[in-house]
């Protein structure tokens, strides 16, 4: 079938999840084009079926995907707004129970107490922290200190409120519209883990073919 003087236009995120084996274009990238009749067609164009095979997760070229629609419409022209390679992540759609919630939300939240008590203990520990509080204390009241004083409560308030203002938020209250430290730096380790697998697919020439019905791996002409 050919399409005569239209364009389409594909915008695909770097890590798409899905959570059905048949996989269609509309389910990994958005479309536009002034052929408002074009886009359904397109959106039902069937990319690849997710094998049985444990694998979840597979490494898709944008130029596989537009060579698969060049197949079925030779004449329609296509840009890719998006990412040059689409990571496809399938997710079987299980709900776990809230008790399972509650005990990884523990479990986190216990990991997380303990490493940072221990860090913080660890880093006083190293600087003599009590030592130099006595030594502070006795220095500008006169009196010797007996571990409990002014000193300490300030710092460990200090303490609190400056893991507060680093972290920019309390509970689900931010303080401002930045994204967090730990946000960052959760996007940068995804951002190196999408990398490291376009790259090895790339190399092993593992990109996946498209528009047929099982797919494993392929080798690029």
């Amino acid at each position: 079938m050919a399409v005569n003087h239209d364009t389409v236009y594909l915008k695909g995120d770097r890590d798409v999840e899905v959570q059905k084996k048949d996989i269609t274009l509309g389910d990994i990238v958005a479309l536009e084009c002034s052929n408002k009749d074009i886009i359904p067609k397109l959106k039902t164009l069937k990319i690849l079926k997710i094998p049985d095979n444990g694998k979840q997760r597979f490494v898709i070229s944008i130029l596989k995907i537009i060579a698969c629609i060049h197949e079925k419409y030779p004449g329609l022209e296509v840009q890719n707004l998006g990412e040059q390679d689409i990571i496809i992540t399938y997710e079987e759609q299980k709900t776990p129970g809230m008790f399972y919630h509650v005990l990884k939300t523990g479990i986190v939240v216990l990991i997380t107490f303990c490493g940072a008590a221990f860090s913080i203990m660890a880093f006083n520990n190293d600087v003599s922290s009590a030592k130099l509080f006595k030594q502070i204390y006795e220095f500008v009241t006169g009196t010797k200190s007996n571990g409990f004083t002014i000193m300490e409560v300030t710092y460990s308030i200090g303490i609190t409120v400056g893991i507060l203002v680093f972290f920019n938020h309390f509970g689900k209250k931010r303080f401002t519209v930045e994204p967090t430290p730990m946000e960052v730096q959760m996007r940068l380790y995804e951002n190196d883990i999408q990398t490291t697998l376009i790259e090895d697919a790339s190399r092993r020439e593992q990109e996946l073919d498209v528009g047929k019905s099982n797919h494993i791996s392929s080798h690029r002409t």
